[in-house]
């Protein structure tokens, strides 16, 4: 069985929808690690040299290969990340190897066999 690392960087009054939809996806648990800072193109506003952006998450996701694309739509969905310029971005690595799933990969299995 082949995975695929998903990284969403999400507004994280967003994290639980996304968490949700990505498991509506296929996807079997998440790691969130709270309180992540980015910047895009604009440079983020401050007050008195305080930062007004808004808090973000690092989800990341170790799905099955044949899943990572849908679960990767449904991410961007839940995360607005096309309507909403700004809201947030999610990519994808090919994993070379992984361990500790072997309590997933059972359950992998039936979700991989009806997609194909």
């Amino acid at each position: 069985m082949h995975f695929k690392l998903l990284i969403a960087f999400v507004n994280d009054d967003k994290t639980d929808a996304v968490l949700k939809s990505a498991r509506g996806a296929g996807a079997t648990g998440a790691t969130v690690i709270n309180n992540a800072r980015g910047e895009g193109l604009n440079e983020a506003k401050t007050f008195f040299g305080l930062s007004l952006d808004t808090q973000r998450d690092m989800l990341l996701f170790l799905v099955e290969e044949h899943l990572a694309r849908q679960i990767l739509e449904e991410i961007a969905r839940a995360g607005e990340f096309e309507s909403k310029p700004g809201s947030g971005i999610a990519i994808q690595i090919d994993v070379e190897d992984a361990v500790g799933v072997t309590g997933q990969v059972a359950k992998l299995h039936e979700l991989v066999e009806e997609e194909i």
